[in-house]
């Protein structure tokens, strides 16, 4: 069946539907009920058994889920789908559907909210933590305790129901229901409703599952490299050659850190180190693609910008903005509770212009996604220069003559492993 469907990749937030801090609006679907006309309880078991399965897209099938269920005549007015995910940031996802606005949010939510009073005095807290199940009639005495179900009472809403949602496995998924029927669901379209989502949970699974996947691989290669071995380039050779300015820096003196601090403690200062580097490279469009100890690879890939001077004049300002963040850092003497004497960090930055190959590189049995090529070697030669030059930052005439900067020379230089000598420069500090 055709139903008109859409989703804003870009929505607005206006209120009523305004979130919290911790929370981020990141989708909006829309449907047309009209499109659906007449279902039963068991045309809706029948969509989730097969046209459902090909539905790759949560939301699109959260919202065309709910929907029906209303086509089925099931007094639903206000509908919540909550899934816990591995992600070192993100405590999970949400999709809200709300009738009054026919709007479906999909959101994330921070590891923050965990610490939240709003998050434990919240029902779904026991839902969540515990596997609880809350059916709650707005008008009991016990409601005027909770926020959420005094604000569904104040909207005309009458019963509020909330459910662990699993297939296997602990992450936190549920899910809630609420009508404004008199009296709340009755006792037989409350059955109906937790059947199809027992059933409903087998596509929660799939797609949570997958989206996990695509989380860890994002976290431990990056964006682009993730979209990529996700997209089944797997394989020991597969990989695209892409332009793109080249990031490389390293932390100065970390030898004499390393003789000074325990493992725990180096590693603190290489974690806050790096906070102020790879922030700056991502806010700025470009993408990390490596730890070597302390160092630090990246690429600013020119068919992510409009243009190739885009790409040269944002590197150059993620990478003051890098050195910026270091000296504000260094400024803050509690930085690193617990750890002294590692003040102050110091970094030498190289950008460097070039085609890389960006894939799988290693054996068939452990492979590594990065990029290799003459243009990365250039680049970490170049880095060493900000030592013998005394420049933090230092780019190659490949990217001066791309950027509308004003730079200064500092020579040319011979490095070992290239067959010419390279012109470096400074960027002249803007006004």
């Amino acid at each position: 069946m055709d139903v008109k469907a859409s989703v804003d990749e870009h929505p607005a937030d206006p209120s009523p539907r305004s979130y919290p801090a911790m929370v981020e609006l990141l989708r909006r679907g829309r449907l047309d009920p009209a499109r659906l006309g007449s279902w039963s309880v068991a045309d809706v078991e029948g969509w989730l058994l097969d046209e459902a399965v090909g539905e790759d897209d949560l939301l699109m099938l959260y919202q065309g889920f709910v929907w029906r269920l209303v086509a089925a005549g099931l007094p639903i007015v206000r509908a919540s789908l909550h899934v816990g995910t591995l992600h070192p940031q993100l405590f999970g996802y949400a999709w809200n559907w709300n009738s009054d606005d026919g709007l479906c949010d999909e959101v994330k939510v921070d590891e923050s909210v965990l610490a939240t009073d709003a998050y434990r005095r919240n029902p779904l807290f026991a839902v969540i933590e515990k596997g609880e199940r809350i059916r709650a009639l707005t008008d009991d005495a016990a409601a005027a305790d909770s926020p959420l179900l005094r604000d569904l009472r104040d909207k005309g809403m009458t019963q509020y129901i909330a459910l662990p949602l699993r297939a296997h496995g602990a992450y936190h998924n549920a899910a809630t229901l609420a009508t404004r029927q008199a009296g709340g669901f009755s006792t037989a379209q409350s059955d109906r409703m937790e059947a199809l989502l027992t059933l409903f949970a087998l596509h929660v699974e799939r797609h949570i599952e997958s989206r996990i996947s695509e989380n860890i691989v994002t976290t431990y290669l990056g964006e682009q490299a993730g979209r990529q071995v996700v997209a089944g380039s797997i394989k020991r050779g597969a990989g695209t050659p892409i332009d793109a300015i080249i990031w490389a820096s390293d932390l100065r003196g970390f030898t004499e850190l390393a003789d000074r601090f325990d493992e725990r403690a180096l590693t603190s200062v290489l974690n806050i180190y790096f906070d102020q580097l790879v922030d700056a490279v991502m806010d700025h469009g470009g993408e990390v693609l490596k730890f070597i100890g302390d160092g630090l690879l990246a690429v600013f890939p020119f068919d992510a910008f409009t243009a190739r001077g885009d790409a040269a004049d944002a590197a150059i300002k993620a990478a003051e903005s890098a050195l910026g963040a270091l000296e504000n850092l260094n400024r803050n003497p509690d930085a690193l509770p617990g750890v002294t004497g590692w003040q102050p960090l110091r970094t030498g930055i190289a950008l460097h212009r070039g085609e890389v190959f960006f894939g799988n590189v290693g054996s068939p049995r452990r492979l590594d996604f990065t990029v290799i090529g003459k243009a990365v070697n250039a680049a970490s030669r170049v880095e060493g220069l900000c030592k013998t030059t005394g420049q933090p930052l230092l780019v190659t005439d490949a990217v001066r003559v791309l950027s509308r900067r004003e730079f200064d020379s500092l020579g040319r230089f011979a490095l070992k492993g290239l067959d010419e000598a390279l012109e470096v420069y400074a960027p002249t500090p803007e006004a």
